[in-house]
Parts: C-alpha cells; sequence; structure tokens
C-alpha cells in the first residue's frame, strides 16, 4: 500500500510543502519514533467535495451548534490530541517531529486545524495543510461523539466557498467512507492534484501567480453571497453549514 523513501530525523517545512506537491507525505511509525518516513499510497482516499454525504442525524446535529465550532483558535492543542493513545486507537504516527513541522506550517499560514468545543472543553477537530486549491487532511479526532464528523462537515463547507478542487483524506478508512470519500489510483490522484495546484507547484511555493484556495473565504462572506466591500459578517452558525452542504451546484 505504500512505499518508504528516505527517513529523517527533521523536517523543514519547506521540503514538506514540496513533498506534499508531488504526491507524498510524512509519517512515523508511532508516536515515540525518532524519525519520519515518506508515503506514497499505490490506492489514495479523497472525499470529492460535492460528494460530501450529510446523514440526517448529523445534519441535525449541526444546524442545533451541538458543539461550538472555531478555525485555527487551538492547532497546538488540536495535534496534540490527535496525537494522544485512545481506546479505539491505541497508537498514533504523530511523534515530535511532525508535530514540530506542522506548527511551523501553521505559523507560516499552510497549515490549519478546526475545532469543536463541549463548552470549554475541546472535544474534537481536524487539521490539514492547505496547498494552492488543494487540502491535504491529516488527521481527525473525536472525544464526544460525532466531533470529528462535525469538524469535517464545516471543512468541506468552508473548502467549498474558497473554491477549493481536492481533498485529499491519504487512506480510505470506514468513517470517511460513510461520508463519501472514494478510493483512487496514484495516476488519478496525480491529475487531481496537478490540477488544484495549477500549472506550476514550484510558482506556487515561490511566491508566483498560481490560483490558490482561499481558508478563509466563509469569514468573509454572507452565505449565500459574497460581502460588500468593507462589510462584516457574523460567524456562521450550524445552519449555514447545513445551507451550504445541501445547496446543489
Amino acid at each position: 500500500m505504500t512505499r518508504r523513501l528516505s527517513l529523517y530525523q527533521q523536517l523543514d517545512p519547506e521540503l514538506v510543502l514540496r513533498a506534499y506537491a508531488m504526491g507524498v507525505f510524512p509519517m512515523a511509525d508511532h508516536r515515540d519514533a525518532p524519525g519520519v518516513y515518506w508515503v506514497e499510497p499505490r490506492m489514495r482516499g479523497v472525499l470529492p467535495l460535492d460528494g460530501f454525504r450529510l446523514s440526517r442525524s448529523l445534519r441535525k446535529t449541526i444546524a442545533r451548534d451541538r458543539f461550538r465550532v472555531t478555525v485555527n483558535q487551538a492547532f497546538d492543542a488540536i495535534i496534540a490530541l490527535c496525537g494522544e493513545s485512545a481506546a479505539d486507537r491505541p497508537e498514533t504516527w504523530i511523534n515530535p517531529t511532525i508535530a514540530h513541522a506542522f506548527a511551523r506550517l501553521h505559523q507560516m499560514g499552510f497549515a490549519h486545524s478546526v475545532e469543536c468545543w463541549d463548552g470549554d472543553r475541546l472535544a474534537g477537530g481536524l487539521y490539514g495543510l492547505a496547498l494552492g486549491r488543494a487540502f491535504f487532511g491529516e488527521s481527525m479526532v473525536s472525544r464526544a461523539t460525532d466531533a470529528s464528523k462535525v469538524a469535517l462537515a464545516w471543512l468541506v463547507a468552508r473548502l467549498r466557498v474558497g473554491g477549493f478542487t481536492l481533498l485529499d483524506c491519504q487512506f480510505q478508512t470506514d468513517h470517511l467512507r460513510s461520508m463519501g470519500a472514494i478510493e483512487i489510483r496514484r495516476d488519478a490522484y496525480m491529475a487531481l492534484l496537478s490540477d488544484s495546484l495549477g500549472p506550476s507547484a514550484a510558482g506556487l511555493l515561490s511566491g508566483g501567480a498560481v490560483v490558490t484556495g482561499a481558508f478563509d473565504a466563509l469569514d468573509r462572506r454572507g452565505v449565500g453571497a459574497p460581502l460588500a466591500a468593507g462589510a462584516t459578517s457574523a460567524p456562521p452558525s450550524g445552519k449555514d453549514i447545513v445551507q451550504l452542504l445541501t445547496q446543489t451546484s
């Protein structure tokens, strides 16, 4: 399923960005592993942004704002939560090398998190990397029923509004399949990735004129239409997210 490439003790953020642009990503054998390896799946999990499955129960959970959802407010906490052992996931692949690299990528504006709060308690969420019009989902976690599902729904709505064209899930799982994820061959994935990054991934990484998705577009518009110049928008509600996810193109 995977091909191991080189082992690194430290991950330079620029190296990580270039790796994702080539279709590979870092993992560790376990959370205490001293280094990482590069993974290149023969079959790739992706979630088509127009194919997200919003079940009736999840729709109700989102619409009634069961969780307070924020973005980029607790990035380090989300990475730490994703890296923790749990009863349903005794071992994880997020080691300090990966956590440190993604903390730097977050500071650079490439890595983002979606957090779900139950009162003042972090109940779950996800994090990933935005590059061009692609978002590479890294990990998601729940410490309360449906928290990760809610975070994924909010992410899909955000990516739709922001003009993204690819949501990479890395590997297919039953959990992701139930929400619309599919598995495609590497050559098909690379074609989608190339289209999402544009004609020059190198230009994107060097600040060239390449079309990029707007991860914060949802925060700068009203649901249904862009805001007028100088206008401000209240944070989206769960009902807004449901409306965005049920709109037909």
